[in-house]
């Protein structure tokens, strides 16, 4: 049996655990293939392309900011620590695997983490033509703050207070 990381109880499958992405083997490629995969469908609908398809997958990796889940991977976070709040910058899980709890078991491991961390809570922000988002964050604990443009990027920026 696998070693499982601090981050996934001893009982959860291999292809459950959530651990942080790798500079070397499959990783790089397989990030950058699940988040394009992920966001892909949305180049269309908000007429850019999605700034997590843009990011520097390596350096994010190499600054220890992405972690995924699966084997292959299915899905993944990138997120970053900031002196008040845990930033999830992107996640993203491949088409294939909706459905499948993928997202539900991220973001309860940004929570997780954030609390590992000492921080009082979990900020992020999604365009505001990917509706469905705004749906989903709502039914985690997440509260609509401000909307506001970015450039191109229409945003809906969250937060979610976490208990201590």
């Amino acid at each position: 049996m696998t070693k499982t990381p601090e981050e996934a109880p001893a009982d959860t499958p291999y292809e459950g655990r959530i651990r942080p992405a790798v500079a070397v083997a499959a990783d790089p490629a397989a990030v950058k293939a699940v988040t394009d995969a992920a966001y892909h469908p949305y180049i269309e609908r908000i007429g850019v392309v999605p700034r997590p398809m843009e990011a520097d997958h390596a350096a994010d990796i190499a600054a220890g900011r992405v972690f995924v889940t699966g084997e292959p991977v299915t899905g993944l976070v990138v997120i970053e620590a900031h002196e008040d709040h845990l930033f999830l910058d992107s996640i993203a899980v491949h088409p294939d695997a909706h459905g499948q709890g993928v997202g539900r078991r991220l973001l309860a491991f940004v929570d997780a983490r954030a609390r590992a961390l000492g921080l009082p809570e979990v900020r992020l922000y999604t365009n505001a033509l990917m509706w469905e988002n705004q749906k989903i964050y709502p039914k985690y604990g997440y509260e609509l703050v401000e909307r506001r443009v970015d450039g191109p990027y229409d945003r809906l920026h969250y937060r979610k207070r976490l208990a201590p």
